[in-house]
Parts: C-alpha cells; sequence; structure tokens
C-alpha cells in the first residue's frame, strides 16, 4: 500500500513538473518574436467628466488601426475598473523610430486631435526599455 501511494504521488509529481515545463516553452516562444531592443511604451489619458464614453468611442478603433501596423508588435488598451474614463496603452514597437513613426500616422494624429475637447489634460507617456526577454 505504501509503495502505491509513493508511486502515486511521484507520478503526480512528474506529471505536473512535465505540465509547468510545457508551460514555460509555450510562454517563451509566445515572447521570443519581440525582441529585446524593442520600444515600449505606457501612456494613459483621462476624460473629461462626462466625456468617458465619448473618449472610449473615439479611443477603441485605434486598436485594430494600430495592430495592423507593419512595425507594432503589442497594442492594448485598458480603462480601469473604477476609474471609468481613465485609459492605459501598452505598446511595442520593433523601434523607437517606429514608435515615432506610429504617432503621425493619420489614425492617431485624428485621434490627437480630439483629445483637446474629450481628455482632461495630455497623454502622459513613460518610454521603457525591455528587460529579461532573452
Amino acid at each position: 500500500m505504501k509503495r502505491a501511494v509513493t508511486a502515486a504521488l511521484a507520478s503526480l509529481f512528474l506529471f505536473g513538473c512535465a505540465g509547468h515545463k510545457k508551460e514555460v516553452l509555450e510562454a517563451r516562444l509566445r515572447y521570443s518574436y519581440i525582441p529585446n531592443d524593442a520600444y515600449a511604451v505606457v501612456a494613459d489619458i483621462r476624460a473629461k467628466p462626462g466625456m468617458e464614453d465619448e473618449l472610449r468611442r473615439a479611443t477603441l478603433p485605434l486598436v485594430a488601426k494600430v495592430r495592423s501596423e507593419r512595425n507594432n508588435r503589442i497594442y492594448f488598451l485598458h480603462e480601469a475598473r473604477k476609474a471609468p474614463g481613465h485609459f492605459v496603452f501598452y505598446e511595442i514597437f520593433a523601434s523607437q523610430a517606429d514608435f515615432e513613426a506610429h504617432n503621425q500616422t493619420a489614425h492617431v494624429q485624428a485621434w490627437f486631435g480630439q483629445l483637446s475637447t474629450l481628455a482632461d489634460g495630455d497623454v502622459s507617456v513613460v518610454h521603457l526599455r525591455i528587460l529579461g526577454n532573452e
């Protein structure tokens, strides 16, 4: 009986480890297409009081458009759960030049043009270097 329990526990442990190892390998593959020298930013903007829905409607179409840009690697738009109208972008581009070109596209310039009416202040941007993605 003791051997059977030990064997069952050993099998469970080994299967669990193999499953974890597979997950780790899959995660590495998912992130491997993003080079260490890619250019990342986090940006955020807040809607003027009463303009939350309008800013959301103006901002949502950017997701598909930016994701179709040739050198965009990742583009996520988030909205704060406890602060509707506070939007946070997480973006990765192949290079800083690609990020700057992105900001000059017609769709981003059109969005910037709406911000004086919809947003409470300017877009705040933090420029990031990717670490630990070897």
